[in-house]
């Protein structure tokens, strides 16, 4: 991808009886890290007392042998976080424990709700909620942990009442695990089993680290309770509108993971042939941004008939560092990210496969490196409809004034980025490559059209911090 998107965060929750669920917690956290670098967390309980551990950095940077071995319990919740509602610092780490009116409780958010600001405030004025973080987590956090009710089924409904926006949640209980969707499924959850247990986790692929068996994504507006006696759906919203981010397909998820019914890998490859069909080139090479677009740029070769390579060789271990660059580093820009491979692209006319534009401020670094590297002409082919409108619903896209689609038309961006052509997969073709209808995705970022009326100027909403 030309400049990643930031991934809203991922989630997972363990019930293992007699195992000790944080190991578990640890390694589903270890398969969802491309979908937060800042933080991460796991919460456990025993039963009878809650335990905790957050910090700032990768997975394997924030746990050590020893920080497992004091989260005892056969219950867990983990959380990999990207900021977006609350700033990157370690008070906004979670999993979050609250003391509510019900009792001890943990949460674990992947979403934005879009209405955190006027919920706080009622929070604190109708229940004299304080509040230790920035983040619209909490925020859900105490409307669960306060909401009136003699029932979870009661709270969640009071909860799914209140909030807008996008919030798959895990939430540890003293003796039981949660797991919420909000009633558009917005952003992904899924569980299966694991021995005599049960696993809770953002994508599927987080079950498959850990040896579970997938059984199904959790509904839309659904809230599954995980106990002794095993699983069950305590909540159902009746709303019967879906609106999945379809960009999780398109990029965030990864490709041995299962969204709504499909193989992400599978839906890459369908999207790449129907880019082949909409922009046709006469060419000598297929190539993909790796990783998230090697998929589409095989689905594109396959239907043009045009040979796929690997042109890209990805350097795996580039990540957050706390080493400022010095300039020289800064000048290689890219480069210190992706090495071309000179004699596969030497002069050859390549497609170059990419999930999306965003800003369209290192696309023209990538372009420039395959000339350099004597790639004859560079067409560009896009999985994503041009991005024109920002998301509300978790995802880090820039403002709308930021958004290269937003401000100039195609052939503007490609001479912008010094492609030879450039061609968007349409939004019809992205779902004839799903596959599904448009109307039970989200959709927004392509068409400013949203699930749900945007009353706020979101370009401007911010907390503490955001």
């Amino acid at each position: 991808m030309g400049e990643p998107a930031r991934e809203a965060c991922g989630i997972v929750g363990v019930y293992t009886p007699g195992e000790n669920a944080a190991r578990t917690a640890f390694f589903g956290l270890f398969s969802l890290q491309h979908r937060g670098q800042e933080s991460a967390g796991i919460a456990t309980s025993d039963g009878y007392t809650q335990f905790l551990h957050t910090s700032m950095g990768l997975v394997s940077q924030a746990f050590h042998e020893f920080d497992l071995q004091r989260l005892p319990g056969h219950l867990a919740i983990g959380h990999t976080r990207y900021s977006t509602t609350g700033s990157s610092q370690e008070n906004n780490a979670q999993p979050l424990m609250i003391q509510g009116s019900s009792g001890p409780l943990g949460l674990a958010h992947n979403g934005n709700v879009i209405n955190a600001l006027e919920l706080r405030r009622e929070a604190i004025e109708l229940w004299g909620c304080r509040f230790q973080t920035s983040t619209d987590s909490e925020v859900i956090a105490q409307i669960l942990g306060n909401a009136p009710g003699g029932s979870w089924q009661d709270r969640i409904s009071f909860a799914m009442r209140r909030l807008r926006g996008a919030y798959s949640l895990v939430v540890l209980l003293q003796n039981s695990l949660m797991a919420i969707r909000d009633p558009l499924g917005i952003r992904p959850l899924c569980v299966g089993t694991l021995n005599d247990g049960w696993v809770v986790a953002s994508e599927s692929c987080a079950l498959d680290n850990v040896g579970a068996k997938f059984i199904r994504e959790i509904e839309p507006g659904e809230a599954i309770e995980i106990d002794q006696e095993g699983l069950h759906t305590i909540y159902q919203n009746p709303n019967a509108n879906k609106a999945i981010c379809v960009f999780e397909s398109i990029y965030f998820a990864r490709t041995d993971s299962i969204l709504d019914g499909n193989l992400v890998y599978k839906s890459r490859q369908e999207m790449g042939k129907e880019l082949a069909q909409e922009h046709p080139v006469e060419a000598d090479l297929v190539i993909g941004i790796p990783d998230s677009a090697t998929a589409a740029a095989v689905g594109y070769a396959h239907e043009s008939k045009i040979p796929y390579a690997e042109g890209l060789v990805k350097n795996r271990y580039v990540g957050r560092t706390f080493i400022e660059p010095d300039q020289r580093m800064r000048e290689l820009g890219v480069q210190t990210k992706f090495n071309p491979l000179h004699e596969v692209i030497t002069g050859k006319r390549i497609v170059v496969v990419d999930d999306s534009i965003v800003r369209g401020t290192t696309t023209p670094h990538v372009v420039s490196l395959l000339r350099k590297a004597g790639a004859t002409e560079i067409h560009m082919r896009v999985c994503a409809p041009p991005i024109v409108s920002p998301c509300h619903f978790g995802v880090d896209f820039a403002t709308r004034r930021e958004l290269i689609a937003a401000n100039l038309n195609v052939n503007q961006v490609c001479k912008f980025i010094g492609a030879d052509s450039l061609g968007h997969l349409s939004v019809d073709g992205l779902f004839r490559a799903l596959g599904k209808e448009k109307t039970n995705y989200c959709h927004g970022c392509f068409t400013g059209n949203y699930p749900i009326d945007i009353q706020l100027d979101l370009d401007k909403f911010v907390l503490e911090g955001h």
